[in-house]
């Protein structure tokens, strides 16, 4: 079994940020990656500075080269199955049956996104079906938009969409939980509420056409924004005994420390701020931290 300084799970923004600072401090590292992004299916990346409107792969390929630029880090392309605390740290062991082990763990294994059994939907999730204004609302500004949610979560992001475009309506696939006094604030801003059950999204290469209501109702889009349930891509709760919060994140303090003792973790697992920039930041500022930590332990 070979051993690390560090091993880190995910190789995407989060996972390379926090490996390029471990590798310019001589760690001896282990990024494990399976090669799917969440984001792999959008077409363009918004809102960080210096690589605004490239693509994901673009950004994470070159980040990847700089990273491997770097000796002591090391890269398994693979899925991680199942965490061990050891006796001097920690074991990652693979779908294919390998096993790593290290000092310390850094989760940058992002999560994987529970889609609604919409047809079209999935086809369009990251194209024309977003998540994050602050990542793709600029370029759907005054288009005629939609949001699939309900009750306080749904009223607070119409907030968000209000601001980049008026033509909006709310879809809430069934009958609404929003209270009287949302709802007449709704109407007074001119968006409508749909609470007809949707059928299916109408699209072309995952670009909006329509919305398909099983009442036989149809609303043309440019974009629809959905918030939809989440889990993680690894099970560091069952088998670490890492706390998450309620809203299923993995819960780290001020260091994107764990509560476990020499785990760690950063990127779209520990927040709802799902960004590149994001997640570089945290990436990094967490490989500094590790760093740290071991430096102290070492000297």
């Amino acid at each position: 079994m070979k051993n690390y300084d560090v091993i880190i799970i995910g190789g995407s923004y989060a996972g390379l940020s926090a490996g390029m600072a471990l590798g310019r401090s001589l760690r001896n590292i282990l990024i494990i990656d399976s090669g799917k992004p969440c984001n792999r299916q959008t077409p363009h990346s918004h809102n960080f500075i210096t690589h605004d409107g490239k693509t994901p792969k673009e950004i994470s390929d070159l980040a990847r080269e700089q990273v491997a630029a770097y000796s002591t880090v090391n890269f398994h392309e693979g899925v991680v199955t199942r965490l061990n605390k050891t006796e001097h740290g920690f074991e990652a062991e693979t779908a294919t049956g390998e096993k790593f082990s290290a000092k310390k763990l850094i989760l940058a294994s992002g999560v994987k996104d529970k889609m609604p059994d919409i047809p079209g939907f999935a086809d369009c999730w990251g194209i024309s079906v977003l998540h994050c204004p602050y990542c793709h609302g600029y370029e759907v500004r005054n288009e005629v938009t939609g949001i699939l949610s309900d009750g306080d979560m749904a009223y607070d992001f119409t907030k968000l969409v209000y601001n980049l475009t008026k033509d909006l309506f709310l879809f809430t696939n069934g009958k609404s939980i929003l209270s009287k006094e949302q709802k007449d604030k709704l109407a007074q801003n001119n968006i409508s509420l749909i609470e007809d059950e949707v059928e299916k999204i109408e699209h072309e290469n995952g670009n909006i056409r329509k919305i398909i209501f099983k009442t036989g109702k149809e609303i043309s889009l440019k974009a629809l924004y959905a918030k939809i349930p989440f889990e993680q891509n690894i099970s560091a709760e069952k088998d670490l005994g890492c706390e998450l919060t309620e809203q299923g994140f993995i819960k780290v303090d001020f260091m994107q420390k764990t509560n476990i003792p020499g785990v760690f973790a950063c990127g779209d697992n520990v927040t709802m701020m799902r960004s590149v920039a994001t997640a570089i930041a945290q990436g990094n500022f967490t490989g500094a931290v590790v760093n740290k930590e071991l430096s102290e332990e070492e000297f």
